[in-house]
This record gives C-alpha cells, structure tokens and sequence, in this order.
C-alpha cells in the first residue's frame, strides 16, 4: 500500500515543510520572455491551449523589474500569511512562469535569475520552460545559479502521445524530452514535470499511460493539470466549431485518485487541478471551486484507505499467516 503522507501524497506542502521547516509561498514572475512557439522559431500560435499570457495569467506586470514583481507578490500574499503556523517571517518561491523561461539571450538570463537568487525573501527559484530550451550554454547558467539558491526546472511535457501532440502545436518530439530529464539530472537539478488531463480525443487509459511514462524518469515532482479552455486561444475557437468531451467534476477526482495511487511516494505532487483565471475561463466551470474539488479528492482519498484497511482485515482474518 501507498506511504500516506499528511494529505494522503506526498504534497509539495509537506516536502516544503519538511526540508525548509517552513511553508513556502510562490510568486509567479514575469521576466519578459517570449516563446519559440511564438516568435517563429517553430510556429507564431503558441500551443493551442496557452493564452496570451503564455500560461503566466497570475504573474505580475513585465513592466516591473524582478524585484518589485516579488515585492508586489509579496504583499499580495500577506493574507494567506498564518505566523503561528507558518514562521514569524514568511518565505517566497520565484517562479519563472510566463512563457518559455529560458528561452533569452544568455546575459538576460543572468541578469534575471541572479537578481531573483539575490533577494532575501527568496528561498528557491522555480524556472518553467520547455525542454528544447535546454541549451549547454543555459544548463552551465543554471548550475552557476544553483550556487546562490536551488532551482528547479519544470518541464511542459502535457502527453506523451504524438497525436495530441501535434494536435496541441507542442513542437518536440519525444526523445527531446528524455534528453532534457537526462541531462538536468546529471546536473543533479530536480525537474517537474506539467501533465494535462482531459486534451481533446485522449482516453482515461492514455492518461493513466503519460502518468505511468513521466514516473519512470529520476523526477522531482510532478503537476496535474485539468485542461483549461480560456477565452482567446486556438482551444476556444476549436472548442466552440468542434465540441468535445469535458471531464466531469466526479470523473476528474476519480481520475486523480486512481493517478495518485500509481505515482511513487518520492515523488512530490505540485499541483491536483490548476487555476483558471475566473475572466477567462470557459470550461469547465466547476474548477472554478478549487478548494471544493480538493476536498473532493481528499474525501476520496480517505474512504479508499479505509476501504483498502478493511479489505486487508478481512483477507487477515480469512487467510491468517500462519510460518
């Protein structure tokens, strides 16, 4: 049976507390990036699901430098602050979130990163790209930075299926995703990886396979990310010309049981569901009501372990182990 940790996984809240002794609030950054996918490198679209936001919807202005971004995340987050719980003062994570974070001229990616590394308040820097962004040039950077404060590198790998694939406009191949998990680990830099569940056309059993695929590499963590159709993207007009199935509310928390009884406990799960921003989203709208859908999954989560104990009683009592 699974090692049950506080929530049940192992939660990013928990590695947090248990390596840090402290809860760590994260602050979406804006570093002014852009994207192969989108200055024409590869494709001027984006992938077909990411807004014009480059999936950076709840960073901060671009306008701002790096460091009042986290001044402003800061102050924003001073309402979920809880001193008796959390420390006297509160510590942050920089996260790189918009667009494609390694994905600059290398003086400029310098320059970002040591400034966010450089901030007191800053515990760690969480850096979202692709892994066709992974340049030697970038990796050496990365590891130069790795001196001042951890990084982490979070990889969009959404499927493992070509099809969707090429459907979502992703613009790599495979291979280059295990060439980029093989060279970050040599570097001993801890990767997470983003997963989508519920792209158009994939069944519940090519989920479960991505899952499956993404846990046989030396990763970190791993995020869950329920597809999001927001106003503006290619997914929207694609949805509203061609409607497709929706997970349902009740079949995304059974999705998400059944996933996290499959995911090894050295694993950290960084995300269950995903915000999408209120404005923006189109469906489905029942993940609006993000702590409603973890308490569903928590709920289910408990009856399965106590399911699973009695079952275990019952087979004791029916087949005692005898030498």
């Amino acid at each position: 049976m699974k090692l049950w940790h506080e929530r049940r996984y192992y939660s990013l809240d928990s590695y947090l507390k248990t390596t840090y002794g402290r809860k760590l609030y994260k602050i979406s950054l804006d570093a002014g990036m852009t994207c192969p996918n989108r200055d024409g490198t590869l494709d001027t679209r984006g992938c077909i699901f990411c807004s014009a936001g480059g999936s950076g919807d709840f960073a901060a202005s671009r306008r701002c430098s790096i460091t009042e971004q986290i001044e402003n995340g800061k102050t924003q987050t001073r309402r979920k602050f809880r001193p008796n719980q959390d420390s006297s003062v509160p510590c942050y994570i920089a996260y790189f979130q918009a667009y494609t974070n390694t994905y600059a001229d290398l003086d400029y990616l310098r320059n970002v990163f040591t400034e966010a590394a450089l901030h007191p308040d800053i515990v760690l820097l969480s850096i979202a790209t692709r892994p066709d962004c992974l340049g030697t040039d970038v990796l050496d950077l990365l590891t130069e930075i790795q001196h001042m404060k951890p990084v982490w590198i979070e990889l969009g790998l959404q499927t493992i299926h070509k099809p969707t694939a090429e459907f979502i406009r992703r613009g790599y191949e495979l291979d280059c995703f295990q060439n980029a998990v093989h060279v970050l680990s040599q570097r001993q830099i801890p990767i997470i990886v983003h997963t989508i569940l519920g792209l158009p056309g994939e069944t519940k059993a090519q989920m479960i396979e991505t899952i499956d695929y993404v846990c046989r590499f030396p990763i970190f963590g791993i995020k869950l990310q329920l597809l999001h159709i927001l106003k503006g993207t290619d997914l929207a007009a694609y949805y509203q010309q061609h409607p497709f199935p929706i997970l349902s509310e009740e079949a995304y928390v059974n999705l998400i049981v059944e996933i996290l009884e499959r995911i090894p406990d050295t694993i950290t799960i960084h995300r269950l569901t995903g915000d999408g921003p209120r404005n923006l989203l189109i469906e489905p709208t029942w993940s609006l009501n993000k702590r409603k859908v973890l308490n569903e999954i928590q709920k289910r989560l408990v009856e399965l372990q106590t399911w699973q104990g009695r079952k275990e009683q019952l087979c004791s009592r029916h087949f005692p182990y005898t030498n």
